[in-house]
């Protein structure tokens, strides 16, 4: 693969020689990478290999473990988030962040969305926050199915319903970028369609960054995909070279199901 074939004009987001330590344990072992703003980058490897661990880096989720520490740099549009001078609740805004399992707030759907656009000060009018509301829902396919009942408690809805909620939480305040760990692995074929759906139209709008230990939803949803295997980086390129033609043997054995 030349090196054209990754440069990333403008990246969003750019980690160079990250480490990440939890105590004693290193892991991350010096993995740098480019974010593109309009690209979908997918983080594939065996579990345990340290996809989200790097992902959570990006957002300095990794702050909230006790003893973890990151070195290296990672900057968001050539600003170091880890600089003493970031604020991370404003950083946490421009890089949201979808978990694993979806983790509604015990609130109303309409104040799951509403919640970050509250506390970020975005809607000074009731009816500001009503169009973020509706926009944000909208976004992530749910308005439809949820415009009647928005004061109804957003644990109520179905699993994959619960996760595009999420994913509407996240983008309700206009992030730049958007970290997905694992967003369809609690949930059926029918809603991981809905979300893999959802990841192409909001591609372009977002910088989206989703670990997955599903290698076909990969090669479906990203345009770029970074394999990641004992910590390290082991190669990273354009999502059907990494599947078709991947230039390294460890990448190779991944794919074809040797290890993993």
């Amino acid at each position: 693969m030349t090196q054209e074939d990754l440069t990333i004009l403008d990246p969003k987001m750019t980690a160079h020689g990250v480490n990440v330590f939890y105590g004693e344990k290193q892991a991350i072992n010096n993995v740098s990478i480019d974010v593109g703003t309009d690209l979908v980058t997918a983080f594939i490897g065996p579990s345990g290999c340290g996809k989200s661990t790097f992902l959570r880096s990006l957002n300095r989720m990794n702050d909230t473990v006790a003893g973890a520490k990151v070195t290296g740099e990672i900057k968001l549009d050539g600003e170091d988030i880890y600089a003493p001078s970031m604020d991370v609740v404003q950083l946490r805004a421009r890089v949201g962040m979808v978990f694993q399992k979806p983790n509604p707030f015990p609130k109303s759907i309409y104040d799951n969305v509403a919640y970050g656009p509250r506390i970020h000060g975005l809607a000074p009018q009731k009816a500001d926050l009503d169009g973020i509301v509706e926009k944000a829902l909208t976004r992530a396919g749910l308005w439809d199915e949820v415009k009647d009942r928005l004061q109804e408690s957003g644990t109520a809805l179905s699993g994959g319903q619960q996760q595009r909620l999420c994913i509407a939480r996240a983008i309700a305040v206009d992030p730049e970028v958007v970290l997905m760990d694992e967003p369809c692995s609690a949930l059926d074929p029918i809603a991981t369609a809905k979300i893999e759906e959802l990841i192409h139209e909001l591609r372009g709008k977002f910088a989206i960054v989703i670990v997955t230990h599903n290698m076909q939803q990969a090669a479906r949803v990203s345009q770029r995909t970074a394999f990641f295997h004992l910590g390290t980086l082991v190669e990273y390129g354009k999502t059907t070279d990494i599947f078709t033609n991947p230039r390294q043997e460890r990448t190779k054995d991944y794919i074809t199901g040797r290890y993993g």
